[in-house]
């Protein structure tokens, strides 16, 4: 039974936050007539209104994103398109990041260089630790299968280490950038900002459920080598 009970905390902890934060976003793409202009242009003008003369806006394919690599502010067709509380939300929220961009928030940075190095060491990772049994076997030598199990754990910690500063990048991005964003231009009235703190919260949560499961990762390989 309490085998039972971990479980199912533990799926919701990695289930919860992105089912919670796709439902909060879909409540609030409905279209908004009242609003005078679609996530597109509410971007456009954030960035003319903040001087942002590097940044560029496209649609993607993709979900939403500011790309550092090429100065670009992405959104899905629907929040280019739509005039939805949603879609001005989530355009300031990616605006918040080309801002930390800007103003050279040393975190953003950080996120920026280690994201290229995890990928690579993330693969690797799982590779080295695949690839100890069979040291094991041909070298015959407890160290060399150590080695390569610390090689292993450090290269899956890059990918722990990625989205724990991850979370604080999203989280300053919604409510140090976007939130105060929001308040100053007075874009929204009350009940919608009560509303966009929601979807900024959501925003920033995408990536909890990816922190928890690179910690789960990690602590399963420990687990299984320390048997």
């Amino acid at each position: 039974m309490l085998i039972i009970i971990i479980i199912a905390l533990v799926l919701l902890l990695l289930i919860g936050p992105q089912l919670w934060a796709k439902a909060v976003l879909k409540r609030y793409s409905a279209p908004r007539q009242d609003f005078p202009g679609n996530g597109e242009e509410f971007v456009r003008h954030l960035i003319k209104q903040l001087q942002l003369t590097f940044v560029s806006l496209e649609a993607t394919q993709g979900g939403d994103h500011y790309d550092p690599l090429t100065n670009t502010v992405r959104l899905s067709a629907e929040n280019m398109t739509e005039r939805s509380l949603t879609a001005v939300v989530v355009g300031a929220h990616e605006v918040g990041h080309a801002l930390q961009h800007a103003m050279n928030y040393r975190p953003f940075f950080w996120r920026v260089k280690l994201v290229v190095l995890a990928q690579y060491a993330e693969k690797m990772g799982s590779v080295l630790m695949l690839a100890i049994p069979v040291v094991g076997l041909i070298s015959r030598s407890p160290a060399a299968s150590g080695i390569v199990l610390m090689l292993g754990l450090m290269s899956m910690m890059m990918a722990v280490l990625v989205h724990l500063v991850t979370l604080p990048v999203e989280w300053n991005a919604s409510f140090s950038r976007a939130l105060p964003i929001l308040k100053k231009g007075d874009y929204l009235s009350q009940n919608d900002m009560k509303a966009a703190r929601k979807i900024l919260l959501a925003c920033a949560l995408t990536y909890l459920a990816q922190s928890l499961m690179s910690l789960i990762s990690l602590w399963r390989w420990l687990r299984v080598f320390k048997r």
